[in-house]
């Protein structure tokens, strides 16, 4: 059997390489050349495992497609008031998408990577189940709800029942150049974390001031732009306004935000589009699951209902702090991912 190994320089990538090359698996090592600025000393780390691992390697230059794909969405969303985020995206279109015609393309049965999660098959449905790492504090689940029963059936996750601690160790047990590299904090095209400079950087565009209001629709103030804010942001407002004020809504068409209090931004439903379900199926009906709205969050329970193919209204038990268009609701039975969709 022939894998091909999704690998980003990283530590993560590099033991799930080794991790494949051990089950005796066909290896290939694969990195995406996704920007400039990283590419060079992510492909060369990358090369350098697979050198040690005697395994041929291939950079695959991709970065027209996340030019579109990614950062184009990212730039589009801010711009409408949304927030994005774009690993989901990413890992759709290119990790698990362009990377698999590239498998196809080399003969391979399957492709891995080195995210934090688990692949079993049900045994009495015959169908592939995506579960949290056993390690939940690096569980990646969340990222990864957009996999299909076609895809499960051709992705190895092998560091789904590994800690962190012992990732780093069997990398330096191979003495990897990269077994003790820091470990990415941010979005990889906004490296310091400066979303508004890098969106008019890539769009060349200005995004001007505009009015805050009040929940009344009274002027209160003045924004500095809406790329700059998010649902449930307190600080970097720019102004004291006497009292606690938090952002409720951005209205991109007024070029305004609206501000509350922080109880104002609590709300006990959601809806969610562009829903994709594990299974393949949607529910017949409602269903009770808990649903994590962040990367980090904890998951809260709440009742799913289906509307259509692709939609859900999830109304939750308690109310949620700061839902926020353009995040992923993400559905879950235990550990198990049930599927996922993009909040409005």
């Amino acid at each position: 059997m022939k894998a091909l190994i999704a690998m980003s320089g990283g530590v993560d990538s590099s033991v799930a390489a080794k991790l494949i090359r051990e089950k005796g698996f066909e290896c290939v090592g694969c990195t995406m050349k996704l920007f400039e600025s990283a590419a060079a000393g992510n492909a060369e780390d990358a090369r350098s495992v697979t050198e040690r691992l005697g395994m041929p390697f291939y950079l695959l230059d991709l970065q027209e497609e996340f030019r579109s794909c990614v950062i184009d969405k990212f730039i589009d969303s801010y711009s409408r008031g949304v927030t994005p985020n774009p690993c989901i995206d990413c890992n759709k279109n290119l990790k698990f998408g362009k990377l698999l015609q590239k498998a196809n393309e080399l003969g391979c049965d399957y492709i891995a990577t080195g995210h934090y999660a688990r692949i079993e098959r049900d045994p009495a449905t015959g169908k592939y189940l995506l579960r949290k790492a056993l390690d939940t504090s690096k569980d990646q689940s969340y990222v990864l709800y957009n996999l299909t029963q076609e895809l499960l059936a051709r992705v190895l996750l092998p560091l789904g029942d590994l800690t962190k601690q012992q990732v780093r160790e069997l990398a330096e047990a191979d003495r990897f150049v990269n077994a003790n590299k820091p470990e990415s904090q941010d979005i990889c095209f906004v490296p310091d974390g400066d979303y508004a400079s890098v969106i008019k950087a890539y769009s060349g565009r200005e995004f001007p001031a505009g009015e805050y209001v009040d929940l009344d629709g009274n002027v209160i103030g003045t924004h500095r732009g809406i790329i700059h804010y998010t649902i449930g942001q307190h600080k970097g407002l720019g102004q004291a306004f006497g009292e606690k004020r938090y952002v409720c809504r951005i209205d991109a068409e007024k070029n305004q935000i609206v501000l509350g209090s922080n109880e104002d931004v609590f709300s006990p439903n959601a809806k969610a589009t562009g829903v994709n379900w594990i299974s393949g199926e949607v529910p017949a009906g409602e269903i009770r699951c808990r649903v994590r709205l962040r990367y980090k969050q904890k998951e809260q329970w709440a009742t799913v209902r289906p509307s259509g193919e692709d939609a859900v209204e999830i109304i939750f038990d308690e109310p949620q702090r700061a839902i926020t268009p353009g995040q992923a609701a993400v559905f879950y039975d235990e550990d198990i991912v049930l599927g996922g969709g993009t909040l409005i």
